[in-house]
């Protein structure tokens, strides 16, 4: 009677356990032989190789995927947002030199809905997999009151390790490296609340729309998924040391994360032009009335992660990503300077 009255209140447990119990399946993709112990514990067991390591630094980050979840929420498709969420986890820490290890999901919504409850822990397993990170455990939150009817939050935290002596904390840079941009699908999942305030508020567009400067509904091409860039990375680190920096560009795109990484005498000159900016970018920028420095630092602009080189490595790490069907172009340079970044 309890457990009834605990239903009508807004919170079905025998629903959470009925859904929960389809997780075992859906994990199974993202197995690793460090994982220990089964579904539905107290915790995450990750039982960590350290004879592959002399000296291992464990690299964590905790993200979400921010009202990027309004666009999936009017489309109804909750199959890409989980992905979005992982990939972005890798991106920060794979920027470091780091292979990521395990993740961990958090949902919170205000009644479970078996079918977006399934969608989004495939889209957590799918990227996991292609990222051969383990999805080992996470909370589903049952909140009646709490959210929108329909609606949901997402948050993840992922746990990696490197070698110490591998950890890229960008103190080789110096002036005269190449900047290399790697192509991004779109937004990512930076910028959408100014986005979602041009294109629906401004412009007037349902997410069902379909716009022909896009080839796409404005709703399918905001939820293209976040570029994981974390195997290409990982494969670049290994055969090719030659990678002097990394930056993924989110929230605060180029002007705020390639200093992140730059040592306090050097600055990065980036070339507008010297990449092929997607057209839902050009689309914000034309009818946007945005401030163009304002346009490079909410959204990457077409450029999802940086590598910076040495000159006379460039053309050469060029060809390995493009060999790799990586779209990436030779954007910028490191020069003196104070540490900023100077868009020309």
């Amino acid at each position: 009677m309890r457990q009834n009255a605990y239903a009508a209140a807004g919170v079905d447990i025998d629903l959470g356990n009925r859904v929960k119990a389809t997780l075992p399946r859906l994990l199974a993709s993202t197995h690793r032989r460090e994982v220990l112990g089964k579904v539905g514990g107290f915790g995450g067991l990750f039982a960590l190789d350290t004879r592959k390591f002399r000296q291992p630094v464990l690299v964590s980050s905790t993200d979400g995927v921010g009202t990027k979840l309004k666009i999936a929420f009017a489309m109804d498709r909750h199959d890409t947002v989980g992905q979005d969420l992982v990939n972005h986890c890798v991106n920060d820490i794979v920027v470091l030199g780091a292979e990521p290890l395990f993740f961990l999901d958090y949902i919170g919504t205000g009644r479970l809905q078996p079918r977006v409850f399934s969608e989004l822990i495939s889209g957590f397993a799918r990227a996991c997999a292609e990222n051969h990170c383990a999805l080992i455990g996470g909370e589903t939150a049952q909140m009646p009151g709490f959210y929108r009817k329909g609606e949901y939050d997402l948050s993840g935290t992922i746990v990696g390790v490197v070698e110490k002596s591998r950890l890229l904390d960008g103190n080789a840079i110096k002036p005269g490296d190449a900047v290399i941009g790697l192509g991004s699908s779109g937004l990512h999942t930076n910028g959408y609340s100014l986005a979602r305030k041009i294109f629906f508020g401004k412009m007037k567009l349902k997410p069902r729309t379909f716009v022909p400067e896009l080839r796409n509904t404005i709703g399918d091409e905001l939820l293209k998924v976040h570029v994981s860039y974390g195997p290409l990375v990982r494969e670049l680190l290994q055969k090719h040391s030659v990678v002097k920096g990394l930056a993924h560009i989110t929230g605060g795109g180029f002007l705020d994360n390639i200093p992140r990484v730059l040592p306090k005498k050097c600055d990065v000159v980036i070339r507008k032009g010297s990449w092929d900016v997607p057209p839902i970018f050009q689309l914000i920028e034309g009818r946007g009335g945005v401030a163009e420095s304002e346009l490079y630092q909410v959204f990457n602009m077409g450029i999802g992660m940086t590598v910076i080189v040495g000159r006379d490595m460039a053309d050469a790490t060029l060809r390995f990503i493009r060999a790799q069907k990586q779209p990436a172009w030779l954007i910028g340079e490191v020069v003196r300077g104070t540490g900023k970044v100077r868009l020309v």
